[in-house]
């Protein structure tokens, strides 16, 4: 693995600046998301779901300190933060702490990390194609007796194999259709089914599902109607608005599209992306602003249909990021979207 510390310069500007409006004259990062972030999306934690095992203290100078747990402070030299200086710690004690800590700078920090860098882009369009291959790969392999954990133990094999974390697995066949987020089960997929994932790489998070099916269903007309939805909700998606009036939008938009008007309530729609699978989910409250440059996965759904992908939203349009060029599509509102994968 290569380290391209190109994006680090901007994003201590990013802090500093924010250092300067605090009036404050240090901050400690001390979340996963900010961490990664920070440093070029190195692997910051052990689990895949847990704390990490350092934090780092970024100065009003543009100085940064990083503290490590003594039995990660070698590797992370090594292998994720190479160049930088790590100061090990004993690993019973607790990191130490100060006045600003980004967990009261939350809103903040979310909108410094929302507007990605080239080189960070880059890294986003290569894991949005490498993980909707590596799923692609997988449905062309299973078969109608398949069970959904088979499926999503090739799933975990074929995301790491791509050199990411396995975020998310959801596997759900066709007795399960009405179950928003299938955690796999010994359930054969039969007729079709549902693989919905959250892949990260480079510290980022690419969001995809993916519709398979061995018999013909009577869902065709669903699908077209979420797939018009996911239209409405990228028209939406306008730099400078609030996501709560994004979130409205993409309400409105079930019963025009004829779904019942209160899909939205019966599962989230999604939201911004990147350094988080949503960060933040999009609800009634959240009052962030689109910002042109930043990524996003919108997830219309109602039991047994959903679309997902993550995309990028420019002023001048949206870029999707998981794109296997093999995978079926059709047209809507002139953007290419997947079709269920007929086998």
């Amino acid at each position: 693995m290569t380290f391209d510390d190109a994006d680090r310069p901007a994003k201590i500007a990013r802090l500093t600046a924010l250092l300067a409006a605090r009036g404050a004259d240090e901050l400690v990062l001390t979340c996963t998301e900010n961490l990664a972030w920070l440093f070029d999306g190195a692997r910051v934690a052990v689990p895949f779901a847990g704390s990490p095992v350092l934090q780092a203290t970024v100065t009003r100078d543009g100085a940064i300190r990083v503290d490590a747990h003594v039995n990660e402070a070698a590797r992370l030299r090594d292998e994720e933060l190479p160049g930088v200086d790590i100061r090990a710690i004993p690993w019973h004690s607790g990191f130490p702490t100060g006045p600003l800590v980004d967990t009261a700078l939350v809103a903040e920090l979310r909108a410094i990390r929302a507007v990605l860098l080239p080189v960070e882009r880059q890294r986003y369009r290569d894991l949005g194609r490498d993980a909707a291959v590596a799923v692609s790969a997988v449905l062309h392999s299973v078969a109608p007796t398949s069970t959904e954990w088979e499926v999503a133990a090739d799933l975990a094999r074929a995301i790491v194999g791509i050199g990411a974390d396995p975020v998310v697995i959801l596997v759900g066949g066709e007795s399960r259709r009405a179950v928003r987020h299938p955690l796999p089960t010994a359930a054969p997929l039969g007729r079709r089914a549902m693989i919905a994932v959250g892949v990260k790489r480079h510290g980022l998070v690419a969001s995809l599902t993916r519709w398979v099916r061995f018999a013909p269903t009577a869902d065709d007309a669903l699908d077209a109607a979420l797939l018009e939805v996911e239209a409405e909700a990228f028209a939406a998606t306008r730099p400078s608005r609030p996501l709560t009036d994004v979130l409205a939008d993409i309400a409105a938009a079930y019963p025009r599209h004829g779904l019942p008007p209160d899909s939205w309530e019966g599962h989230h729609q999604g939201g911004p992306a990147g350094y988080l699978g949503r960060d933040p989910k999009a609800t009634p409250t959240t009052t962030d602003a689109v910002l042109a440059g930043s990524a996003y996965a919108w997830n219309p759904s109602v039991p047994g249909g959903k679309v997902e992908d993550t995309v990028i939203i420019d002023a001048e349009g949206v870029e999707v990021l998981t794109v296997d060029p093999a995978w079926p599509v059709t047209t809507v509102h002139g953007l290419r979207r997947p079709l269920p994968l007929d086998r």
